[in-house]
């Protein structure tokens, strides 16, 4: 069975970041936006659609669970199933690093290792700020508000999947804090830790 480590993470932490190059440390595909993609060309829509149903897609909008079928005719419900069958599928090919899309959740019968990344409130509006093109600049209270909105639509999100919370250090293997430190010269520890995890397994 390939070994998974999937990627949930604070906005602004440095998870995707830190999930690719994790992936490149141990020569393995990492799978982010490229999930959008197939999925957006598997469906014939919009990329730009299929990232917003999975980022702002609530609860109760289907009642309890994923327990759905591909009978709906809801254009969203379509979109979340066939991103679940695509992390099946790619997860099921070859050892690969997963950020987000509850992955965590919908591979867990392939015992993949969970890593959660966050950091300080400080920290975050940094990053954000470096990574911010001239066009995308907004004020540190913009930000935060920014961060605080797409943190909830992550744990909204996840609550269509499991009980178990969005963060909640009890659904992770490795939750690693971010704050004040660059993810290049956390890597390596974080490449001996999954080393020693799967071997564990």
């Amino acid at each position: 069975m390939p070994k998974i480590i999937t990627i949930s993470r604070e906005f602004g932490s440095g998870g995707r970041e830190l999930g690719k190059r994790l992936a490149e440390e141990l020569g393995i595909p990492c799978y982010d936006h490229e999930i959008i993609e197939i999925v957006a060309k598997q469906e014939g829509l919009n990329p730009e659609y299929v990232s917003k149903v999975s980022e702002k897609f609530y609860p109760s909008t289907i009642g309890n669970r994923f327990s759905i079928s591909y009978t709906s005719t809801n254009q969203s419900i379509q979109v979340l199933l066939a991103e679940r069958e695509v992390i099946k599928k790619l997860a099921s090919l070859k050892d690969c690093v997963i950020v987000g899309r509850c992955a965590d959740v919908l591979l867990k019968e392939m015992k993949p290792f969970n890593i959660f990344v966050y950091a300080d409130i400080a920290s975050k509006l940094e990053r954000c700020s470096k990574r911010a093109t001239t066009e995308e600049k907004i004020s540190a209270k913009e930000m935060e508000k920014k961060m605080k909105k797409i943190d909830k639509e992550r744990a909204s999100y996840r609550a269509l999947f499991t009980e178990n919370k969005w963060g909640n250090k009890e659904g992770y293997h490795l939750c690693i804090n971010t704050s004040k430190k660059e993810i290049k010269q956390l890597i390596p520890g974080i490449v001996e830790y999954t080393k020693v995890w799967f071997k564990g397994e």
